[in-house]
């Protein structure tokens, strides 16, 4: 859905309303939760970190089939499949098979399944997709609308892979590319200014010829504001969203420990109860 119509998304059965963003925000996180809680866990913190990202792009600004989207951090494959099956290119049922034998549905996305353009979760290489992907359109004159969206981890930023992709977009003014970054401090490990510092993270992405927007990346509406805005500059466009690793869920959030977890009974109870209550504040 664009970011200027309020039509249900296309793939949507035909009738059914679509959710607002918030709503498909707490749809992607339950979702998370419930796959977290299988035999084989998830990456749970990064998957709720950028919930709010994938339901603005998938319920407030991408226009499907028209532009394309690159989940480069790749772990946080599960909330991309909650987004898909709320948005009905998977069937919600599928997800209950997350990483089992015989599912489709890996820990990291596969090309092939629908709305899965690219194979991702090495690290470092969904920007340079998104990249290949901008530069395609622009080769061939394609309408401005027609635009590239890749999310990536923050401590995939420490990949050199990702500032070579930088520096080339920023040369080649692909205007119609636009970097998410899931700025939640931390990675597998540590903190990522005590891994290899990253900050003044704004001012390092313009120096490679970006556009910069910084914003709360659990706020929809400035959220929303800073992803749909095509670029001003004529340049690539950056947007640094702020975020809390395992958001919605208050013992994982901020924590280390979140970033693959396996919810036992006792915490998935308690993280769907967490998700409960946030929703009716929300109401």
């Amino acid at each position: 859905m664009s970011a200027t119509t309020t039509e249900p998304p296309a793939s949507l059965a035909a009738g059914a309303p679509a959710p607002t963003t918030e709503e498909a925000a707490l749809r992607i996180r339950r979702a998370v939760v419930d796959m977290a809680a299988g035999r084989q866990g998830a990456h749970v913190g990064g998957s709720l970190s950028c919930a709010d990202v994938l339901a603005v792009l998938y319920f407030g600004v991408l226009d499907l089939p028209g532009d394309s989207f690159v989940l480069s951090k790749g772990h946080a494959a599960p909330a991309l499949y909650a987004a898909l099956a709320a948005r009905g290119l998977l069937d919600e049922a599928e997800l209950a098979g997350y990483a089992s034998p015989g599912s489709r549905l890996f820990g990291h996305p596969s090309r092939g399944l629908p709305g899965v353009e690219f194979s991702t979760g090495s690290l470092g290489h969904g920007l340079a997709l998104g990249c290949g992907l901008a530069l395609a359109g622009q080769l061939r004159e394609e309408s401005a609308r027609e635009r590239v969206f890749v999310l990536m981890g923050d401590g995939e930023l420490q990949e050199g892979s990702v500032w070579e992709s930088l520096m080339f977009a920023g040369h080649r003014r692909l205007s119609r590319l636009t970097a998410v970054i899931d700025r939640n401090g931390l990675q597998q490990t540590a903190g990522t200014e005590g891994s290899l510092s990253l900050e003044p993270l704004g001012d390092r992405l313009r120096s490679f010829g970006w556009e910069v927007r910084e914003t709360d990346g659990h706020d929809h509406g400035p959220l929303r504001a800073a992803l749909a805005a095509p670029s001003e500059s004529g340049r690539p466009v950056a947007v640094v969203a702020r975020t809390v690793k395992g958001r919605g869920v208050p013992f994982l959030e901020g924590r280390v420990s979140s970033h693959y977890a396996t919810l036992n009974p006792a915490l998935h109870r308690r993280a769907l109860a967490a998700l409960r209550a946030a929703g009716q504040v929300a109401r």
